[in-house]
């Protein structure tokens, strides 16, 4: 399932920031979700079951495991539920890397990996915090889409683009939403 023994966060780095790999982080094709779940899945269990914490010592890690926790499941599960399983955890890595001053470690384009999960987040507090980190490093095309996901929260108390995903019933408003053209649909 994978391969885990004796990957690193540098190794997540070097896969995720490659070239080829970069120009699909936000069109991913099929190939792309089918190599992250063949190489990265049993690395993904890893990590949430928690046995690549010490990887939080640096910013690097947390990093790593922000990507690991949040993007790669998007990409292995797209379109199930197993998408957002960790994201909570993801939160919490982005969160924890935030209080210690790691994400000012970073570089802009790695930065934005590590403030991803609170975009992601359904609660306001992170979409708030989300915006706020966007804004202070200046990443404006990040800040520009957390503005944008802090408003569907705002409106909806979460992502309605998720209720099929997750077996949510839609509110009539929401079901609006989703079928109007400026509806974000993940």
């Amino acid at each position: 399932m994978g391969r885990s023994k004796g990957i690193t966060s540098e190794d997540i780095l070097n896969f995720w920031y490659a070239d080829d790999t970069r120009v699909q982080w936000f069109h991913a094709t099929q190939e792309l979700d089918e190599r992250i779940l063949r190489e990265y899945e049993s690395v993904w269990n890893q990590a949430r079951r928690g046995e690549l914490d010490t990887w939080r010592h640096t910013a690097e890690g947390c990093l790593a495991l922000a990507i690991i926790l949040d993007q790669f499941p998007l990409n292995m599960f797209r379109g199930l539920p197993a998408g957002f399983a960790t994201e909570g955890q993801a939160i919490e890595i982005s969160r924890w890397a935030i209080s210690r001053g790691y994400d000012l470690q970073l570089q802009k384009d790695q930065v934005a990996f590590l403030y991803m999960p609170l975009m992601h987040s359904e609660n306001m507090e992170d979409q708030n915090l989300s915006v706020a980190r966007f804004e202070a490093v200046g990443l404006e095309d990040n800040l520009r889409f957390a503005r944008h996901h802090r408003e569907i929260v705002e409106q909806f108390g979460r992502f309605p683009h998720r209720n099929a995903i997750l077996g949510r019933d839609s509110t009539e408003d929401e079901l609006k939403w989703l079928a109007s053209d400026g509806a974000f649909t993940g």
